[in-house]
């Protein structure tokens, strides 16, 4: 199992303008929505937001990892967006987030749900990684760079 196993370019956005952390989620939500035919925006939406009402989920270092459960989801989907300027997140730093990666999971996939949050996080402690996908402003350059990305073991 591979992050970009469940990232299409259709599903990247860089240089997205959010003034705030609903905004981004809504956001996201479209992305994921865009070719899912058994879920809404809206559900998403409603997914990521009642995970972060439990907890913030950035995780530092201008980082966000939005992630819900779906019930009539069939499949593990994500979006990954690139904000133009940071929001505030209630990340764990304080520091305002514009690296979102959402992640949408069946809701009986728990193994798998966690195996990728820890595969994501492993990410994004990735100084170099996270430079990188910074740098990038085409969701092609973004999509090859996690394909190309491998864990330190």
């Amino acid at each position: 199992m591979q992050l970009s196993d469940f990232l299409s370019t259709d599903r990247i956005a860089c240089d997205v303008n959010a003034q705030s952390k609903k905004r981004a989620l809504e956001q996201l939500s479209e992305l994921i929505a865009h070719d899912q035919d058994e879920v809404s925006a809206t559900e998403i939406f409603d997914s990521l937001l009642s995970r972060e009402r439990l907890g913030g989920t950035g995780i530092g270092y201008g980082v966000a990892i939005p992630h819900g459960r779906l019930k009539n989801s069939t499949h593990t989907t994500a979006a990954l967006i690139h904000l133009k300027q940071g929001v505030d997140f209630d990340a764990i730093d304080n520091q305002p987030v514009d690296l979102l990666f959402a992640l949408v999971v069946p809701e009986q996939a728990t193994e798998d749900h966690l195996k990728i949050l820890a595969m994501l996080a492993s990410m994004f402690q990735d100084e170099t990684m996270r430079n990188k996908l910074r740098e990038c402003h085409k969701p092609e350059t973004i999509l090859q760079l996690i394909r190309e990305w491998q864990p330190d073991r």
